[in-house]
């Protein structure tokens, strides 16, 4: 759990007491590139266990945290019902500050239904190649991620490519591999 501190200060009989505030942050994991490994010889890859683990445990961050899997699957074959499932999680979770990680294809369409989602900042980040590839930027796209659920307002965000967006206002490039204003 990401630690979010805010001081308050009270004065009682003459003497001032420091309070810290502590808010959470939780990963919530989907699936997609981020956490796909390499299946077979015939190089096929497939959805493993969630990468935001490893990816935080080897930068050493210094703040707590906790990752919840919700699915393992491709965002290509996730359904309507499988967007609700992440919607009613994120909804029930009493956390204010989220990072899902989700596949880049249909990261967009997930965002829609998070929109209903009131009260929290979702950060959304996922990746153009595996984050146990060599040249990844899964973990680039995750501290991105990191950086902007701590600052930005309540609302829904894609940060992908080093740019944090509103969801509402995004869109991938395939072939540029990249996400973009729309």
């Amino acid at each position: 759990m990401l630690i979010w501190e805010s001081v308050s200060v009270e004065q009682s009989r003459g003497r001032f007491h420091k309070t810290i505030h502590a808010m959470t942050i939780k990963f919530f994991t989907t699936g997609g590139t981020i956490d796909k490994v390499y299946f077979d010889a015939n190089s096929e890859f497939q959805v493993g266990s969630p990468q935001v683990l490893e990816v935080l445990e080897q930068a050493h961050v210094t703040f707590e945290f906790e990752v919840v899997p919700i699915l393992r699957k491709d965002s290509l074959e996730m359904t309507d019902d499988d967007r609700e499932l992440i919607r009613q999680t994120i909804d029930a979770c009493e956390c204010e500050r989220i990072v899902v990680t989700h596949g880049t294809d249909t990261m967009t369409e997930t965002a829609k239904v998070l929109q209903h989602v009131k009260g929290k900042t979702i950060v959304m980040t996922g990746a153009m190649e595996p984050a146990i590839s060599r040249y990844t930027d899964a973990t680039f796209n995750i501290g991105c991620a990191v950086a902007a659920v701590q600052c930005l307002s309540h609302g829904i965000y894609i940060s992908m490519n080093g740019r944090v967006f509103l969801a509402q206002h995004v869109r991938k490039n395939r072939h540029a591999r990249r996400f973009e204003e729309a």
